[in-house]
Order: C-alpha cells, then sequence, then structure tokens
C-alpha cells in the first residue's frame, strides 16, 4: 500500500461516500421532520385541545400540552438537532476526519429520529379519541418498541461507518509489475444519488406506514405496505453502491453501506479483465442487470471493470480507475500462469 493510501486510511476517507452521506442524511431529516409535523395534524379531529404528554410511574398521565405545542416542540427539537449535526459533519469532513464523525452522526440521527417518531405516534395513539387529556391511554407498551426500534437503526448505522472507516482509495502510482509475495490492494467505489434517493422515499414511505398503524390511525393492514416499502428500499439501497476490491486473492464486488452481499472470483477463476464504456440504455437500465453483454452492475454511465472467467461468462462493474484495477488482474493472472 502506498504513502498516499495510508494517510487516506488513516484520515477514514472513503471515495464516492460523501455525497451519499449527505444526500441520505438529507432525505432522512427531512422525512422525519415531515412525519413529526403531519402525524398529529392528520388526526387533529381525534385528538383533544391539550394532549397528554407525560405519564407518571403509574402509568397515568401528569402532564399536558396545547395541541400545537406538542406539534411543533418535537419538530423545533428534531431540527435543531439535525442542523447541529449536519454542521459538525461539515466540520469534520474539512478536518479530514469526516468518516468516523459519519458513523456517529449516523447513530446519532437515526436513533434520535426513530425515538421522535416513536414518542409521536405513542402520544397521538394515547390521546386518540379523547375528550380530555387526563383520560389518556398507557403508552408504556410503545415506549418499548420505539426503545428497540431506535436501538437497531443505530446499530445498523454504527455497522455502516464502521465498514466506511476502513475503505481505502486505490493505489496511486503508474508501476503495475507485482513483487512475487508482495501485498496489494486496489480499491474503487461508486455511488448512484438517484437511487439513494429512491430507497430514501422508500423508507420514509415505510416508517410513516408503520407509525401511522402504530399511532392508531390506520388498521393493521397498513403493516403490510410498511414492510413492502421497506423491502423495496432495502433493495434499491444495496444496489445504489458498489466497491470493487482486488487483491493477491484476486476480485471481490461488494453491494450496499454494509458491504453485502458480495461477489467473488479468485485469481485462477479469471481469464482476463479490460475496460470498456457501456451506458444504462446498452445494458437495459440502472443497478444489477443482466443482458446480452453479460452482468453489469451499472451505476453510472461510462468506463467500468469486465472480467471473464475461465468459464466464458462476463461481469462489469462501473467503477472508477477501472483501467487499474483491470491491469493490476491482468498482472495477477499472469503470475498464476506461470
Amino acid at each position: 500500500m502506498t504513502e498516499r493510501a495510508e494517510r487516506a486510511e488513516r484520515a477514514g476517507q472513503a471515495p464516492g461516500r460523501g455525497s451519499a452521506a449527505v444526500w441520505g442524511s438529507g432525505a432522512w431529516v427531512v422525512g422525519v421532520l415531515a412525519l413529526l409535523v403531519a402525524f398529529p395534524l392528520v388526526a387533529r379531529d381525534r385528538l383533544p385541545d391539550r394532549l397528554a404528554t407525560h405519564w407518571g410511574t403509574g402509568g397515568d398521565p401528569d402532564s399536558s400540552m396545547p395541541f400545537w405545542a406538542a406539534t411543533v416542540f418535537p419538530a423545533l427539537l428534531w431540527l435543531a438537532l439535525a442542523v447541529a449535526v449536519l454542521l459538525t459533519l461539515w466540520r469534520a469532513r474539512r478536518n479530514s476526519g469526516g468518516a468516523t464523525a459519519s458513523s456517529w452522526i449516523g447513530v446519532t440521527l437515526g436513533f434520535t429520529g426513530v425515538t421522535l417518531l416513536g414518542a409521536q405516534a405513542s402520544i397521538v395513539r394515547a390521546n386518540l379519541d379523547r375528550t380530555d387529556w387526563r383520560d389518556a391511554g398507557s403508552v408504556t407498551v410503545w415506549a418499548v418498541v420505539t426503545l428497540a426500534g431506535a436501538v437497531a437503526v443505530g446499530a445498523v448505522a454504527l455497522l455502516i461507518g464502521r465498514r466506511a472507516r476502513v475503505t481505502v482509495p486505490p493505489v496511486a502510482g503508474p508501476a503495475l509489475e507485482i513483487p512475487e509475495g508482495q501485498r496489494f490492494v486496489w480499491l474503487s467505489r461508486v455511488s448512484n444519488r438517484w437511487l439513494h434517493l429512491t430507497a430514501a422515499v422508500c423508507g420514509i414511505v415505510s416508517v410513516g406506514a408503520a407509525v401511522a398503524a402504530m399511532g392508531g390511525l390506520t388498521g393493521l393492514h397498513t403493516v403490510w405496505s410498511a414492510a413492502t416499502f421497506a423491502l423495496g428500499a432495502v433493495a434499491l439501497l444495496a444496489c445504489a453502491s458498489v466497491q470493487a476490491r482486488v487483491t493477491e486473492k484476486g476480485l471481490e464486488v461488494a453491494f450496499g453501506p454494509l458491504g453485502w452481499p458480495a461477489r467473488r472470483w479468485a485469481a485462477d477463476a479469471i481469464a482476463s479483465a479490460w475496460v470498456e464504456n457501456r451506458s444504462a440504455m446498452q445494458v437495459g437500465g440502472w443497478g444489477y442487470r443482466l443482458s446480452g453483454l453479460g452482468t453489469t452492475v451499472m451505476l453510472r454511465g461510462g468506463e467500468c471493470l469486465v472480467i471473464r472467467t475461465v468459464k466464458g461468462k462476463d461481469f462489469a462493474v462501473s467503477v472508477d480507475d477501472a483501467e487499474r484495477g483491470a491491469a493490476l488482474l491482468n498482472s495477477l493472472i499472469g503470475q498464476r500462469a506461470k
């Protein structure tokens, strides 16, 4: 690994991740803000003028807020937190500490967003169809469900952040000869902001449907809609970014923010590698595509790293610096053939 790569690894820089992280964070902030405000407004005709907002140890409501305050306060709290967090992310990126900061910022936004949404849904559900806030129902069960969901989202955000910290950029330098026994790594990552944005929209719709069902505004059938949009969000997210990695073992292509699923080819399973310009129209669209050209992971048009296996099958992935990756693979194949 070159000195430049080592410096980038220590700084935690990950090629192509900044834009996706900013877009994803922005979509999450806007989506949560919209749901926090819209949810009580949708149920306005079924809520009292004052809403129970705090429950004592016995499970009975002991404090309330006017409807407008119960609607606006969580939204303002979330907006203030989001501004502070995104400002921290911006400063961290300027100081070359972006990946480490992104990890904890993702945890903070994910955990807090789910907590506030769950709390808002629980408050609305408890006050629904009550004429007086003192008659509000209990929120204990939903508080436990909300906490479990917030912890799960925070854990996923932490895993994504940790993976970002161990990512290194492509090897620099014109030399492609690989001394016998020397370890090396080439890595390139590409993401599609529009697929990320679509995944974020599906995720927000899924969360909104789940919160509506949790708040008692819709029937349990809404849970199935939430699950459908959640699966769509996961599938889109898995296809929205890709990371290609060449080592002495061969080629690995990992999908999504967690690097799973992944496809791997040992060096002795690859016949040749080259660079080819392809467009989404040629391969039939964006994402993971099957066509007459073989399998293509298409996230942006242009330069693709293409391999042909010893079985005669072609696989291509649209990544930057594909020429260097192909050259390293061919050098590796040549060494294996000796």
